[in-house]
């Protein structure tokens, strides 16, 4: 679990650090800020369909190898990314990108349940999502601090570094794991006939979309609503990470014992902070507040999520990893989309008070699942 963790690692850091770079790479490839956060919008689009793909297409390939090609790819794109001399180069480094997100993602559930007991399952998921909380941490605000001193290609070149670290890892660390076959695409579809499975795709749907109409946006958040310069920028991103830290940490163990009361609670924390964060001009010690408390809402959803899902077809694993990455990263993709054109036609923060709104449907949705029993 150790391994995948650190893959988790770099792929987040990958993914996100446009977020916290989204102004200087505008601005060097002549673009808006909205149009720029679109890299993010790309990547989550063809994840969503590599994450429904990739375990189909090759559902005879050890997991293990897979892992490690999907992490090869990650870190090609974004050594094109820092070479890209426009922004179509960049695109199409970030289309790599999603197609190892997509990938691992969809098969993450399905390794760590093989490799603890049932009753277990939200704190292995703890530790594999210690890497989203390590990358939200380290990564992001490092880059915007880094983005200043050496510009964003460079950080981009430091992220693929750390892809080569995971592979390391990964290939003395990550056991073999062989699939099974599969029957094609039918399993997929039979994992969607389940109302379970479209009531929590839906609840995660709009949480994920809800956040990231905020979060892709949040250096030009921090600098119109809180007047933050960009050293006290990385610190609010730091103090987020803090938040996405202990999130996740609550998250397994709570999962284990009360899976509805936390998939209930922390997408409510995680809107009442992002309307809190879009009202709050001004003050910037309650901006540092409500930051801390979205990363922990938001850094609970990952494990609760998977939990209740993996729970809901135990026998369909794989197919319940394809259709959560597919439906989070397409939650990624309308959420950074709708939150461009907020940012562009009404403010950034309308984006937000939208994104915090579209938090709270969630926690809504959620309350009519039923999750199962454990084995």
């Amino acid at each position: 679990m150790i391994s995948l963790s650190v893959g988790v690692f770099a792929l987040v850091t990958a993914e996100f650090l446009p977020a916290s770079l989204l102004s200087r790479i505008a601005g060097d490839l002549g673009v808006t800020e909205g149009v720029a956060g679109q890299s993010v919008s790309v990547t989550a689009i063809v994840a969503a369909v590599a994450g429904l793909t990739v375990p189909v297409l090759l559902s005879r390939v050890d997991r293990r190898h897979l892992m490690i090609v999907l992490s090869v790819v990650a870190v090609l794109s974004n050594v094109l990314v820092a070479l890209a001399p426009s922004y179509p180069v960049l695109l199409l480094a970030r289309v790599l990108l999603g197609i190892t997100i997509g990938g691992f993602w969809s098969l993450a559930i399905s390794m760590t349940a093989r490799l603890v007991p049932a009753s277990k399952l939200g704190l292995g998921l703890t530790i594999v999502n210690v890497g989203v909380s390590l990358a939200t941490v380290a990564a992001v605000p490092l880059g915007t601090l880094l983005g200043e001193l050496w510009g964003w290609r460079a950080v981009f070149l430091l992220a693929a570094a750390v892809g080569v670290v995971a592979i390391v890892m990964q290939f003395v660390a990550l056991p073999s794991v062989r699939s099974a076959g599969s029957d094609g695409f039918r399993p997929l579809f039979q994992t969607l006939r389940s109302r379970l499975i479209l009531l929590c795709l839906t609840a995660m749907a709009l949480m994920g979309a809800g956040h990231f109409a905020g979060f892709t946006y949040i250096r030009p958040a921090a600098t119109e609503i809180g007047g933050l310069s960009p050293d006290q920028l990385a610190l609010m991103l730091l103090v987020y990470g803090v938040g996405i830290v202990a999130g996740n940490l609550v998250a397994g163990p709570l999962a284990d014992r009360q899976l509805r009361v936390a998939a209930f609670v922390f997408p409510l924390v995680l809107g009442a902070a992002m309307i809190s964060f879009a009202l709050l001009q001004g003050s910037a010690v309650l901006l540092f507040v409500a930051v801390a408390l979205w990363g922990a809402g938001f850094g609970a959803l990952p494990t609760v999520i998977s939990t209740w899902l993996a729970r809901a077809e135990p026998e369909k694993l794989e197919s319940v990893g394809g259709l959560q990455t597919a439906a989070f990263q397409v939650a990624i993709a309308l959420g950074a989309l709708i939150g461009g054109f907020l940012v562009d036609g009404a403010g950034v923060q309308t984006a937000l008070i939208v994104g915090g709104a579209a938090a709270f449907a969630g926690s809504v949705v959620i309350v009519l699942v039923k999750p199962r029993p454990l084995a």
